[in-house]
């Protein structure tokens, strides 16, 4: 086939280009004059002038932050609360009465060696011991004329008049012809140790009352972990004390607990004064059944429930305790419960592990406080009617609830609730004070209190520091850094009070120290930079 060929479109002819040439009267011949000069030179000059108030309005406030002594502080107090490095000084006397006074050389030898041995197994509060013996003088003489088979408590009175004055820890051995060997810890700061008695015997029942009961309190070590200090991060203590009427339909119980407040716990809360902040409040409430079950036992005549039923006797859905202002507060609340049971589970009786009936009818939760079952005399109902008689415990009823409250509430800060203590060279009885808390105990717990409370405020102003290095951009008040400053230096002042053997003033100032520093990690500010962080609003609004 024949290929046909077609001729190309005609070209389109190019069309002439026309350039733009400026005209002789549009091209400046003189250079910029005065006016652009003075133009550019107020704009860069208001720049520089607003450049100071823009960066203000954009500036991150911080507050400056003594980091330096921060870290100072956490290497004085230390890593580890069970081994503080603070200087507790504490000094002991022991006074022998009817000994070889040519041998005092020899018994002050036996307690050295006594004390090493004891110090170096167990953590002790006391960083510095000073013992002295006394076996002449006007002292020893004094108390030579003490009558030491006259009662404790006399004895107790009489050595305080002598020993009274100074602050001092005093052991009193008496070489008497009785083979029973008596050990007495008095309710001030002074023990006595009555009977025939080696001076190897002596040595050891002195070194022990020094080290295990006048510095660690009776107990093994001479402190305890955070997590069981009843004390809030405040410093304050709320003693919440309820009378939870089971059933009010078999009969409704009352209490005058402002007699108990004025005459029982005033004294207990002035004597803890320096330790914690204690305030005191009461309720009175209705229609509150116990959560565990119980059962009847025809040998005691009552209802038995045991020590497993225990976690599950405090109704938490029905006993509405928290009711205090300070429940959402940084405050430690105590509650002590008296509970009344119904008429259809009267008398009710706690049952301990041995199989024996507890004699207080009582137990403790560590840190959260302690019930007691009270039984109505001879659990008889008083009415059928719905609405019976409003009556009132007994003055004496209520006198000995309040003593077992006494002894789970010793328990709660570590002490112990009996009277005896049983060591390795004897037996010791310990005399009740009636502000509830004997001198020494006193002492022993203001001791432990300001080493927790400044290891408490060290980990947490080292946690701080370690937070606001860590983001720049965080917002610092001048509230924080004065609470920051103010718990240094009060963490500074309770380590001179300790070194100084001021127990109670070195508490207090541990107790602001560790409340500062709680104040300024816990800041607003800082809260809503830690939960909202800056990365944070950059993640979200970036998606």
């Amino acid at each position: 086939m024949a290929e046909i060929s077609e001729e190309p479109p005609n070209p389109i002819p190019p069309q002439p280009q026309h350039t733009h040439q400026p005209s002789e009267s549009t091209i400046r011949k003189a250079k910029p004059g005065l006016k652009r000069l003075t133009l550019t030179l107020s704009v860069l000059v208001s720049f520089i002038f607003a450049f100071p108030f823009l960066y203000k309005s954009v500036e991150i406030h911080r507050a400056p932050l003594p980091f330096r002594e921060i870290d100072s502080l956490s290497s004085q107090i230390g890593s580890s609360n069970n081994h503080p490095s603070l200087s507790f000084p504490c000094h002991f006397q022991a006074i022998f009465v009817n000994f070889n006074n040519s041998n005092a050389e020899t018994l002050e030898s036996l307690i050295f060696d006594e004390l090493t041995k004891l110090t170096s197994n167990t953590t002790s509060q006391c960083s510095t011991l000073s013992v002295k013996l006394v076996n002449s003088g006007p002292i020893w003489s004094l108390i030579g004329a003490v009558d030491f088979g006259n009662g404790d408590e006399s004895v107790d009175e009489a050595l305080a008049g002598v020993l009274g004055g100074e602050k001092v820890y005093s052991v009193v051995v008496v070489k008497g012809k009785s083979e029973e060997v008596k050990g007495v810890v008095g309710k001030y700061r002074h023990g006595w140790v009555v009977g025939r008695v080696s001076e190897v015997e002596a040595a050891e029942r002195v070194a022990e009352m020094f080290v295990k009961v006048f510095v660690n309190g009776g107990k093994e070590e001479g402190f305890i972990h955070g997590e069981f200090m009843p004390v809030g991060a405040d410093g304050r203590i709320v003693l919440s004390f309820n009378l939870l009427n089971s059933n009010p339909h078999d009969w409704v119980y009352d209490w005058d607990f402002q007699a108990i407040d004025d005459t029982l716990l005033a004294p207990i809360i002035k004597a803890l004064g320096p330790v914690a902040n204690i305030s005191v409040e009461s309720q009175v409430l209705y229609h509150t059944p116990k959560s565990s079950f119980s059962f009847w036992d025809d040998k005691r005549k009552g209802y038995i429930f045991s020590t497993k039923d225990l976690p599950f006797f405090v109704n938490s859905n029905e006993w509405h305790l928290d009711t205090s202002i300070a429940a959402g507060g940084r405050s430690k609340i105590l509650q002590f419960v008296v509970y009344i049971p119904s008429a259809k589970e009267c008398p009710l009786l706690l049952q301990l592990p041995n199989g024996e009936i507890s004699k207080t009818n009582g137990f403790i939760s560590p840190m959260w406080g302690g019930v007691i079952v009270w039984n109505p005399q001879g659990c008889l109902k008083d009415s059928e009617s719905q609405h019976p008689i409003r009556q009132t415990i007994s003055r004496q009823d209520l006198q000995k609830v309040f003593e077992v409250f006494m002894g789970q509430f010793r328990q709660l800060f570590g002490l112990k609730s009996d009277s005896h203590y049983f060591g390795s060279s004897g037996t010791y009885s310990l005399l009740a004070s009636e502000k509830g808390f004997s001198e020494w105990e006193l002492d022993f717990l203001a001791r432990r209190h300001t080493c927790f409370n400044l290891h408490s405020c060290a980990t947490t102003l080292g946690s701080l520091s370690r937070l606001v290095q860590s983001l720049p951009r965080m917002i610092i008040m001048d509230e924080i850094g004065k609470q920051v400053k103010y718990s240094l230096e009060a963490a500074n002042l309770a380590q001179r009070n300790a070194s100084l053997g001021l127990y109670d003033a070195s508490a207090v100032s541990s107790r602001q120290a560790r409340s500062l520093a709680e104040d300024a990690f816990f800041h607003p500010s800082i809260m809503s930079v830690s939960y909202y962080s800056f990365e944070h609003c950059f993640a979200v609004y970036s998606h």
